[in-house]
């Protein structure tokens, strides 16, 4: 749509008087030349669109939420999920493509959303204006920043919901649903609309209207998002996801239990991290499925905890279609620390030479930033020379990580060991 143009030279003190003179006329045609033209909308881009429209949530729906999503609807939520907003480091800068938040409970949701930023920034499309270095697309400017960013909320949620459908909650000003002892009021979700989309055009339109909204710090952007992302997937197909009718999403984990990061990284909300369905069961029970991840992924899931290494659990370890995505980016989870690993090579994963020797960027929203280069060929060498195989017990967590998915290879970095 084109914007409406604005002449600043009509003002008042501008207008033309009634009159035929040449004079005047050329006066005014000089004038004409030196003129600028505005548009009338420029002003109001950079101002709040107020959230209207959608439907009032109910009782029974925010009762449910509270319930799946924190295990209760008389006692408040954990604070963090209502001042916890989205928020960018410096546009134009180092750093500058990174979410920033303390260490809390949210970090998995943000650390997922980050990773699809950083998809977006380095292997969508890009118009002839875009920069086609890499180093340089990691710094993008603030409308950058802001497109990213709704995109990535957008393409999370329409996956969700499996690409047809989906729902958006946002907040306005007033309250649908009283206190009461059946529900106690968090000042967030008793005020939520309701918005449904069965396109992803319009879906990507409304999120990019009220970006600011997610923006907001403090302010509920990580609840929202979560909220919608449950609502989008149906809350008793989450209950089916956990396998525990008891579970549910915000747990005691400091940064976010895994369900979490799988709904939003697979659209289900699965603690089962293994590839397709396992079934589990002895001789005094029947075998029961455990449904796992059901199809390869854009972007990855990588996990090392001390706690568990060297232990049977195969289903709480992501299996091939989580370390190995159509992209090299992966959530990572590291000793119970949520971070992003990426290469900015799109063919990292396509070719066999390329993964033979390569930089992987890590970041965290806490702002913790290391270049880590990974030699998959080192091993390998070593073996020929009859040396052996290398023991990497003692390594940093980190690298222990990266050796869940490359197997044996030498992990190098310059200054301190990154930290998780």
């Amino acid at each position: 749509m084109n914007a409406e143009l604005y002449d600043v030279s009509k003002g008042p003190e501008n207008q033309a008087p009634e009159t035929s003179s040449g004079s005047v006329q050329g006066r005014f045609k000089k004038k004409d030349k030196e003129r600028v033209i505005y548009p009338r909308r420029s002003r109001a881009m950079s101002q709040r669109n107020p959230v209207s429209g959608g439907t009032p949530i109910t009782e029974e729906i925010a009762i449910e939420l509270r319930h799946i999503v924190f295990g209760c609807s008389v006692s408040a939520p954990k604070h963090e999920w209502l001042r916890t907003g989205l928020v960018y480091r410096e546009s134009d800068q180092e750093l500058g493509y990174g979410l920033k938040s303390p260490r809390n409970g949210t970090r998995g949701l943000l650390s997922v959303v980050q990773a699809q930023i950083i998809k977006h920034l380095l292997f969508e499309k890009r118009g002839k204006d875009q920069h086609p270095r890499p180093d340089m697309m990691l710094k993008p400017s603030r409308a950058r920043q802001i497109e990213a960013l709704w995109i990535a909320i957008a393409d999370i949620l329409w996956r969700i919901g499996e690409k047809s459908k989906c729902s958006v909650v946002l907040p306005q000003d007033i309250v649908h649903i009283p206190q009461s002892h059946k529900y106690l009021q968090d000042g967030v979700t008793e005020k939520l609309n309701i918005f449904e989309f069965t396109d992803l055009e319009d879906l990507q339109i409304f999120i990019k209207r009220y970006t600011h909204v997610f923006e907001d710090d403090p302010g509920p952007g990580a609840l929202l998002i979560l909220y919608s992302a449950v609502l989008t997937r149906g809350i008793s197909k989450i209950r089916t996801d956990l396998d525990d009718e008891k579970a549910y999403l915000v747990t005691g984990v400091e940064e976010g239990s895994h369900c979490i990061v799988t709904l939003l990284l697979t659209g289900r909300a699965t603690p089962y991290l293994h590839n397709g369905v396992v079934y589990v069961g002895d001789e005094d029970h029947y075998a029961m499925p455990q449904f796992g991840i059901l199809t390869r992924s854009e972007v990855g899931l990588l996990v090392w905890d001390e706690y568990t290494e060297g232990k049977c659990e195969e289903s709480r370890q992501p299996g091939s279609r989580l370390k190995t995505p159509s992209l090299p980016v992966w959530v990572s989870s590291c000793t119970g620390h949520y971070g992003v690993l990426f290469n900015t090579n799109r063919e990292l994963l396509r070719n066999y030479h390329a993964e033979r020797r390569f930089d992987l960027h890590y970041y965290t929203c806490g702002g913790t930033h290391s270049l880590l280069s990974v030699d998959t060929r080192y091993n390998e060498d070593e073996m020929h020379a009859g040396s052996g195989k290398e023991d990497f017990s003692t390594a940093p967590p980190l690298e222990k990580l990266v050796h869940t998915k490359w197997q044996d290879a030498r992990v190098a970095w310059t200054g301190a060991a990154p930290v998780a």
